[in-house]
């Protein structure tokens, strides 16, 4: 099946993939070639791609995304997620920086705003940090 993956910044990847993974408001899907149509939101997580079906796990590619949208039909799937950052990018000190930074934020919070900010700042640094663990183990979380 066809992979549109495109961000904010532009497209991140465009090939013919096996599986996809994604975080959604009901809970993690698989979707695979002839998937029924769907369009779903993408909650922040973990994206998991499959080029091939003979991939081992530890041959997929992940990425920390913070959300969007997912258009499934047939044979193409389109992610239009705000980022995507692939496990290759992300440097782990500095996401575990990050993420205790935006905790510090929310301890600091003033009102709803700053409150709401900071988490999510905390839930993206979170995904970002999880991604980059899993490049180091060379496997996937159980979520």
């Amino acid at each position: 099946m066809k992979l549109e993956l495109i961000t904010l910044s532009g497209p991140k990847l465009q090939e013919d993939v096996y599986e996809v993974i994604l975080p959604t408001g009901d809970g993690e899907i698989a979707v695979y070639q002839h998937h029924m149509p769907l369009v779903t939101t993408v909650v922040p997580g973990v994206i998991t791609v499959r080029r091939k079906k003979e991939d081992s796990d530890a041959a997929r590619d992940v990425f920390a995304t913070n959300g969007g949208i997912a258009e499934i039909g047939g044979s193409q799937i389109r992610l239009l997620v705000d980022e995507a950052d692939h496990a290759d990018e992300i440097v782990e000190q500095e996401a575990a920086e990050a993420l205790a930074a935006a905790k510090k934020l929310k301890e600091e919070a003033k009102d709803e705003l700053e409150l709401e900010r900071a988490e999510a700042l905390i839930d993206r640094q979170a995904v970002r940090l999880k991604v980059a663990e899993l490049r180091r183990h060379g496997r996937r979380p159980r979520v």
